[in-house]
């Protein structure tokens, strides 16, 4: 299987692209914790069946230290046992802001209080980021669609 459209090579993809990675870099820098950060682009991947963006983040997570158990229930997370409150709140604003389109009125209030309760306004700021971010990669991935298996943990750093 290849991907229709390479994105590394493609003169309009490639600059684009590397504008993202450059967004990316500043989220993973920011004071998310990195660990939230790995299950939420896990779950936004999983949600949007991009099978490219879920083998690259469970490796790159496995990679940072994270524990398979817990990677393996990211699509059970309401009844795993292994995530915080916060996580929990994190992967909730996760799947609401993916499945935007099947709330009328967006993301309800309770669940943005809920992440407001366990982050503070730069982390909020950093997982909306991480959210859309992952949602778009997601898109082009499954667009154009990218095999899935063969990312190396920290290929594109």
């Amino acid at each position: 299987m290849n991907a229709r459209l390479n994105l590394f090579e493609n003169p309009i993809a490639g600059k684009v692209t590397k504008h993202f990675a450059a967004a990316g870099k500043a989220v993973h820098d920011s004071p998310l914790p990195v660990s939230t950060q790995h299950l939420v682009t896990l779950r936004a991947s999983q949600i949007n069946g991009c099978g490219f963006c879920t083998d690259m983040h469970s490796k790159d997570a496995v990679a940072a230290g994270e524990d398979w158990l817990r990677l393996n229930l990211v699509a059970a997370w309401r009844e795993a046992t292994c995530f915080t409150e916060a996580e929990r709140a994190a992967l909730e604003l996760t799947e609401q802001g993916t499945r935007i389109a099947d709330g009328a009125g967006g993301v309800p209030d309770e669940i943005w209080e809920n992440a407001a309760k366990h982050y503070d306004e730069e982390q909020l700021a950093a997982l909306v980021i991480l959210i859309a971010m992952i949602n778009t990669y997601n898109r082009l991935n499954v667009m154009i669609q990218q095999p899935a298996g063969s990312y190396q943990p920290g290929q594109f750093a």
